[in-house]
């Protein structure tokens, strides 16, 4: 989900509700306690240089059990972000602390914002050796070679 996306989202919305991809809810007296810019530049395994921008949140409950964030106050958040640290209209990557702290992007599902589990992967899989994954076939769909001495009741093996 881009910021612009989730700006018109909280336009539509009463409560802000974010949901693990579990179905658990993280506690409704969350707080954001950033919203920041975060630029990445890396060489991948295969000497590839590569740059990425992503919107961060970070989400955390401390004991204030009453505290609710309201849409209006996030958009306000999100706007002083903007104007003050000039973040750009990227995807947004949410930090969210369960056992250690975990990396989601972000979905809206129609009523919850959905943290959605991140993987790693190698973006250099030709030059790193990865092999192609291998076609499935079901043995019983693979034609018998009428020619082969090794049919059925042949007595080849």
């Amino acid at each position: 989900m881009k910021l612009s996306e989730i700006k018109e989202v909280l336009l539509t919305l009463e409560n802000i509700e974010f949901q693990l991809e579990d179905g658990t809810f993280v506690p409704e007296h969350f707080h954001v306690t950033e919203v920041g810019a975060v630029a990445k530049h890396f060489i991948d395994c295969g000497g590839t240089i590569r740059h990425e921008k992503f919107v961060n949140f970070q989400l955390w409950n401390a004991n204030d059990f009453e505290h609710r964030l309201k849409p209006i106050k996030l958009l306000n958040i999100i706007k002083l972000s903007e104007e003050k640290l000039g973040i750009e209209d990227n995807e947004i990557e949410v930090e969210y602390q369960n056992i250690t702290i975990g990396k989601f992007d972000l979905e809206f599902n129609g009523k919850n914002f959905v943290l959605k589990n991140k993987t790693t992967s190698c973006l250099a899989q030709d030059a790193c050796g990865i092999p192609a994954e291998k076609q499935k076939i079901n043995l019983s769909n693979v034609p018998i070679n009428q020619n082969s001495c090794c049919i059925p009741n042949s007595g080849c093996c």
